[in-house]
């Protein structure tokens, strides 16, 4: 298929694509290729995680999976990418979202690993860092963790709740942090004087 049917062909040469790029299992080595722009698609990831094409939300769980596999982000944009095409995408925030999380080893080695709405599991670390950005008006927390390769996941309301119940208080970078703790990292989350 040519780098320009995928746009003309819209949905099927997304999923022809797909099929054909993502034959492994788990997500495609989409750091590895760099096709030509084949232009932009009109699918767009909600906030939420809801994936959408043409204004639609696409409803088949598997089909959205397949898609999560093959996606790679440039800068501030972001992709559906294979060997031979690469069609841009619109992300609201995050293109996945953490819907829930598990402890092993509850404590001092403890490691926080996540999984996502499309089924990436994730252990929170070094390589997979945990970030919380807030609203500079409202003071509203953002949570995120990095899932791969610049792709993060907004950590879900619920998730972020019990996550703090795991929250500890220690110095960081020459001040007193609330925070979290995994894989041998300490994540800041707020200063402990603004809780």
């Amino acid at each position: 298929m040519s780098g320009q049917l995928i746009v003309k062909q819209g949905m099927d040469g997304v999923i022809a694509s797909a099929k054909a790029a993502g034959k492994g299992a788990g997500p495609a080595p989409v750091h590895l290729w760099n096709p030509p722009f084949c232009g932009d698609l009109d699918m767009r990831i909600a906030r939420d995680g809801t994936w959408f094409y043409l204004g639609t939300p696409i409803g088949r769980p598997a089909l959205v999976k397949l898609f999560s596999n093959i996606l790679k982000r440039e800068g501030d944009r972001y992709f559906l990418v294979t060997p031979v095409e690469k069609v841009g995408i619109t992300v609201d925030d995050a293109p996945f979202v953490a819907v829930d999380f598990e402890v092993a080893a509850p404590g001092p080695d403890q490691v926080i690993t996540f999984v996502t709405q499309v089924g990436d599991r994730v252990a929170a670390g070094p390589d997979n860092p945990i970030r919380v950005t807030r609203d500079p008006e409202s003071g509203e927390p953002s949570p995120y963790v990095m899932v791969r390769g610049g792709l993060e996941a907004l950590i879900d309301r619920k998730s972020f709740y019990r996550l703090v119940d795991l929250g500890e208080h220690k110095d960081h970078e020459g001040a007193r942090w609330f925070g979290i703790r995994s894989g041998g990292d300490f994540f800041p989350v707020i200063p402990s004087n603004e809780l």
